[in-house]
This record gives C-alpha cells, sequence and structure tokens, in this order.
C-alpha cells in the first residue's frame, strides 16, 4: 500500500496566490470602469466623475452597489438554467487564463518557524500558452450562451455576430504566435520570460507578430474599434440585452478582465514580463527583486490597458464587413508572411 505525501504547504501557497489574484483582477476591473471614464473624460474635455469621494475615486463602489441593488429579471420565455450559466462561464473563463501567468520572481518566507520559496505563479505548465488559447476559445460560448438563452432575436444575433467575430481573430493571434514560440523553442510562459531577461525583449525579434496580436486582442476583448457585439445603435443592447443586475455585471466585468489579462499577456510575450532591464537582480535580496518585478510587470500592463482606453476614444467602430474583410484578408495572410519569414530567418542562421 503506497501512502500519499501531500505537502500541505504548496496547497496554502497556491490557495492564497488564488485568491490574491482573483481579489486583484477584480479590483483592477473594477477600477479599469473609473480610468476608463476619466480618460475619455480628458480626451472629451470634461471632468468625468467626481462626485463620490475624492476626484471620485468611490464611483466604482457606487456602480457595483447599484448593480447589487438591481432587480433581478430573467425573462420567462428564457432557458433559466442557460441564462444563469452564460454570465457565468463568461466570468470563469476570464479569470482562468490567470493560472499560468508568472507574475513574477520567487519570493522568500522565513517566519513563525516556516522556511520557504514560494512561486508566483499558480501553474507552471509547459504548455501555458497552448492552455491561454484553449480558454480563450471556450469564452465564446458565454456569449452565444448567454444571446441563445435569452429568446431574444436581437440578443442572438449579436451573439452569432460576437461568435464568428471571435473565432475570426483568434486564428490571426494564434499564426502570429506560431512565429514567436519557433524563436523561444517552448510553450512555457515562465521559460519564455526567463529568456528575455537584460532586455532581450521579444518585441525587437517579433515587431509584426505583437502588432498582430495587439489588434486581434482588441477583438477578443470586443473592445472599440471592434465592439461590433454590442453595437446599440444597431442591436439594440448586444448579446446582454436581457440581462440586468449582477448578471450583467459578471459580463461587464469579464470584459474588463478580460483586457487587463490580455495587457498581462502581452507584456509577458512581448515584453519581458516581470523583467526589469538595466537593474541586476543578484545584488538584490529575492524579496526585493520579485516585487520590482512584480511592479515592472503592473507599469507594462498599465499601458497597454491605456492604450485599450485610447484607441477606444480616438477610433470611430467598424462596419461589419470592414471587420471581417480586416481579419481574413489582411491579418491572416500577414500572420502567415510573418511566420514563414521568421522560419526563413532561423534556418538561414542555422545554416
Amino acid at each position: 500500500m503506497v501512502l500519499l505525501q501531500i505537502d500541505f504547504g504548496i496547497i496554502i501557497e497556491k490557495l492564497v496566490l488564488i485568491a490574491a489574484i482573483i481579489t486583484g483582477s477584480l479590483v483592477i476591473a473594477m477600477y479599469a470602469t473609473y480610468g476608463e471614464r476619466k480618460v475619455a473624460a480628458v480626451l472629451q474635455d470634461r471632468r468625468g466623475p467626481n462626485r463620490a469621494g475624492p476626484m471620485g475615486i468611490l464611483q466604482p463602489l457606487a456602480d457595483g452597489l447599484k448593480l447589487f441593488m438591481k432587480e433581478e429579471i430573467i425573462p420567462n420565455t428564457s432557458n433559466k438554467f442557460l441564462f444563469i450559466m452564460g454570465p457565468s462561464l463568461a466570468m470563469l473563463t476570464a479569470m482562468m487564463t490567470s493560472a499560468v501567468i508568472p507574475w513574477g520572481n520567487e519570493i522568500h518566507i522565513n517566519m513563525l518557524g516556516i522556511d520557504r520559496h514560494v512561486s508566483l505563479q499558480i501553474a507552471d505548465i509547459n504548455i501555458g500558452v497552448l492552455f491561454i488559447f484553449g480558454v480563450v476559445s471556450m469564452g465564446v460560448y458565454g456569449i452565444m450562451i448567454g444571446g441563445w438563452a435569452s429568446n431574444n432575436k436581437f440578443s442572438l444575433m449579436a451573439a452569432m455576430r460576437g461568435a464568428s467575430q471571435v473565432i475570426s481573430y483568434e486564428l490571426a493571434m494564434g499564426i502570429s504566435l506560431i512565429a514567436l514560440l519557433m524563436l523561444t523553442g517552448t510553450l512555457s510562459m515562465k521559460t519564455i520570460v526567463e529568456q528575455q531577461m537584460a532586455g532581450n525583449w521579444n518585441i525587437f525579434y517579433q515587431p509584426l507578430g505583437f502588432l498582430i496580436f495587439l489588434i486581434c486582442a482588441f477583438a477578443e476583448c470586443n473592445r472599440a474599434p471592434f465592439d461590433l457585439p454590442e453595437a446599440e445603435n444597431e442591436l439594440n443592447f448586444g448579446y446582454h440585452q436581457e440581462y440586468s443586475s449582477m448578471k450583467l455585471g459578471f459580463y461587464l466585468f469579464a470584459e474588463y478582465i478580460n483586457m487587463f489579462i490580455s495587457s498581462v499577456i502581452m507584456a509577458t510575450l512581448f515584453f519581458g514580463g516581470y523583467d526589469v532591464p538595466f537593474i541586476d537582480e543578484s545584488t538584490l535580496s529575492v524579496n526585493v527583486a520579485a516585487l520590482i518585478g512584480i511592479i515592472s510587470l503592473l507599469i507594462k500592463t498599465v499601458i497597454f490597458i491605456f492604450i485599450f482606453m485610447w484607441v477606444r476614444w480616438t477610433l470611430p467602430r467598424f462596419r461589419y464587413d470592414q471587420l471581417m474583410n480586416l481579419g481574413w484578408k489582411n491579418l491572416i495572410p500577414l500572420a502567415l508572411f510573418n511566420m514563414f519569414v521568421t522560419g526563413a530567418v532561423i534556418l538561414w542562421r542555422q545554416g
């Protein structure tokens, strides 16, 4: 009989890390709404939220309380189980992608007789990039289920539009990453970050791949100018038209969490993740180096979030035929061209 040895320390570490990442993602998503309204106010020469708390800093809490206090409405003709499942699945897939992201280097804990090195990554699996794409591809079900279960034709049309958009741009996004994976030779997010240490960021080797990935991230997150699934001037209120209270809040939160996670992924794959250039981390203590790395990753992420917001209030929304033409006739051929050029350069260097 083989007795299983369970390291409860690792279980506690992972549970604490999961709780911290989920809480942090929700808080960042909540205040991303505040940040977006402030960015929009600056670009439109107005003040934005300025009533709830100093400079309107408590506005996200007021919005969240409003969503909690609103009446829960489930249409009589809807499929009630799937109606609830839709926003739940959207939130689940938005949060699951954070599991393989390395948020920083390991930290050292030495207190109360405990001496451990704790990794700041929930799961360091060797197929991290593939895991992210698998989870992201499931996110389309949250849109489709929500639109179909509402038993509303406008919601269903918006859901079909959103699903075809996400699937189309996933192809270009996946092909753009193939060239990056050809250079790194690994699917592990941790290994990709370690290869970029000392400032050897992948953006210098794959600028076209990054640009394609960035454009596809806009479409995957349903952000303007790709926010066709929520084109309220064409489809009333989009695929979540029949939702209210926190079910609607889940869809809105999922969008901002996806934006946050997409920014973290771009920072990790192309901009060194938690790497800080021009700083020799070997001269610092383990915990100080880890803290600096976390701050570095968050700064890069905030820059990308600002770009998402900046573009939303700068460019007009595409027509649907323009959106599909850009994905199928421009981005996919560009991604294939980038992949072939990368392969040719790798072969030339090996020869």
